[in-house]
């Protein structure tokens, strides 16, 4: 048996713009990506600390240590620049290894850098 755990999480990313003309999906700073263990194209779930929205889209590599975190196309009408994200992508897990997953996971604080990590 297989179950759906939580594989990467950015937690606090604070929005740095928006673009609703643009296609769809979430600009996030590639060192930010990797950090977590985010894949670009990779499907997310996005909650909106400051009024509660969430919404599915999926990751663009951003600039590289800009602290990106840009809501792109619709996803732009649900938040503004500097309401508070956390950004989730899950994974199917083998019973077997679930019991010992880990989730990488960062938090962020100001201009989005890293204040905390787990399981990297």
């Amino acid at each position: 048996m297989d179950v759906f755990l939580l594989k990467s999480k950015i937690h606090r990313a604070t929005v740095t713009g928006g673009d609703v003309n643009y296609e769809g999906s979430l600009t996030i700073s590639a060192d930010l990506m990797a950090k977590c263990g985010l894949l670009e194209y990779e499907k997310i779930l996005c909650g909106n600390m400051a009024n509660g929205n969430r919404w599915e889209t999926y990751v663009i590599k951003g600039k590289r240590g800009a602290g990106e975190i840009i809501m792109n196309g619709a996803v732009a009408h649900l938040g503004k620049k500097g309401d508070l994200l956390t950004i989730m992508s899950y994974a199917t897990i083998s019973l077997k290894k679930a019991k010992k997953w880990k989730p990488q996971v960062i938090v962020l604080g100001k201009a989005n850098k890293i204040v905390a990590e787990r399981g990297i």
